[in-house]
């Protein structure tokens, strides 16, 4: 007698799954309508018998992620009237003005691994509403969403980052809420830059990462341990700034669940162990209008057009507001530390690694700056928007930009009290961000920074580590 099948839920083979997912994402990068990807989406989970759930994401002002799964007919029925309490997350409504929807953003739709996920599901990202269904002003993401297609619409430019999240991988679960300053963290691998054996732990892990990353449609392009002990990055490629954004979250964690599946932490604190390199978000920048990098010019200097040194100038210019946004916690600015090739000077250079903006070599398609002072735990939405639009908006001195692109004097904060000070005072990243955004990030970032010493010193501390954005510790939040 033949075994009854009880469950039958989508199990799709990872090739299948990067087909998938890489016809939407096109979809999505083409600027498909809103409502033609909703019609598609809705008919494909109504046929679609083998899907149980939709894993619905969203990311709050500091850029922690949050995921909540709707029952997939629930969801068919209800997905114009999603709501939750936003009273309850860091940095959104107040108690007596609670109610915020879920806007579901079709174009990010994406089909999961059921080895990592679990069968059966799908993955959207959403947008934050108000009661009356506008766009919430605190969701950073919806922020990034409107001003890449107003520059699309109303510009013709199109958008390209290329992101290198740098990480740790450590021993054991839940290695963050049970950091021990005296035991420190414990290294799953001694091997560094390009050494780590292929069967190593650490190698297995990039090789399990990155075949899930493929599936998720990222266009790999190459992996490896970086520098310090345990360490790793795996790039992928350029693609429009909103799904950039999107693929940092799901980068991040598509690595956590990997790293607890085999018993180990997968960590983006940018600094957790003095005395070895720390973890970089290098975000590399170009526009393209009809088909062309604009960045790109063959006889300017570094072969950078005059639009792309303008856009260097108005980030150096404005480096010291963008400080907090592009490192937004304590333990960050451990990391702004010029012995390991941190890039804390505000100047640029085709060369110098300490430089805030690298000139990488490049061709027409490939020229791009890099702004090097990005740390992996900053919210992925509010830093991309703020250096997009800082580049291509803020007011700059144009006799003092040729002087800032080769000074020394010029430093980024190396503790978190000055730079919110800085952030503060920054008229441009009041009006970039928004009154009301502008405030309660610094507010946020205010309690955070009363509950470590200014002075970082040489010991990694348990407060900065415990009351990190990222570690999930809801008990430890709630009495914060």
């Amino acid at each position: 007698m033949s075994e009854i099948k009880i469950k039958d839920f989508s199990v799709i083979p990872y090739e299948q799954l990067e087909e998938l997912n890489l016809g939407a994402k096109h979809k999505m990068a083409q600027g498909a309508s809103d409502s033609s990807l909703q019609e598609h989406y809705l008919r494909y989970l109504s046929d679609e018998k083998r899907i149980k759930a939709v894993t619905v994401c969203f990311s709050d002002l500091e850029g922690r992620f949050h995921m909540l799964d709707y029952d997939k007919k629930f969801l068919i029925s209800s997905y114009d009237n999603l709501t939750f309490d936003g009273s309850s997350i860091r940095g959104f409504s107040q108690q007596c003005e609670s109610d915020l929807r879920l806007a579901i953003d079709w174009g990010t739709f994406r089909w999961l691994p059921s080895d990592v996920f679990g069968p059966g599901k799908v993955m959207v990202f959403a947008l934050i509403l108000d009661r009356e269904k506008g766009y919430y002003e605190n969701d950073m993401r919806g922020q990034l969403k409107r001003y890449n297609e107003k520059l699309r619409t109303e510009q013709g430019l199109t958008t390209n980052l290329a992101l290198e999240i740098e990480g740790f991988l450590f021993q054991g679960l839940n290695a963050e809420q049970s950091y021990d300053p005296a035991g420190s963290f414990k290294f799953v691998s001694e091997g560094g830059y390009f050494n780590t054996l292929p069967n190593a732990p650490l190698r297995i892990f990039i090789d399990r990462f990155a075949e899930a990353q493929r599936a998720m449609g990222f266009e790999n392009e190459k992996d490896h341990p970086e520098v310090a002990p345990s360490q790793f990055e795996l790039n992928y490629k350029y693609t429009d700034a909103l799904i950039a954004a999107d693929q940092i979250q799901t980068y991040k964690l598509l690595a956590r669940l990997i790293a607890s599946s085999m018993g180990y932490t997968a960590s983006f604190l940018p600094k957790p162990m003095v005395g070895i390199n720390g973890s970089g978000m290098h975000t590399n920048m170009s526009f393209s209008k009809n088909g062309k990098n604009i960045y790109y010019q063959e006889n300017g200097p570094e072969k950078l057009s005059t639009f792309a040194w303008e856009s260097i100038d108005r980030l150096l210019a404005h480096a010291d507001g963008l400080c907090l946004v592009l490192n937004s916690s304590v333990n960050s600015y451990r990391r702004l530390d010029p012995h390991y090739e941190a890039p804390n000077q505000i100047r640029t250079s085709a060369v110098d690694r300490s430089a805030m903006v690298r000139i990488p070599i490049g061709n027409e398609k490939s020229a791009r700056i890099e702004v090097r002072s990005v740390a992996p735990d900053a919210n992925p939405y509010m830093s991309l928007y703020s250096i997009i639009r800082t580049a291509l908006e803020a007011p700059i001195n144009a006799a003092q930009s040729a002087h800032n692109r080769t000074r020394t004097d010029r430093i980024l904060s190396d503790n978190i009290q000055d730079a919110i000070k800085k952030y503060q005072e920054s008229a441009w990243l009041r009006t970039c961000l928004g009154e009301n955004p502008h405030h309660k990030f610094a507010e946020l970032k205010q309690l955070v920074a009363d509950r470590c010493p200014k002075a970082l010193g040489t010991r990694v501390k348990k407060s900065e580590v415990i009351f990190h954005h990222e570690v999930t510790n809801q008990q430890l939040w709630s009495q914060f």
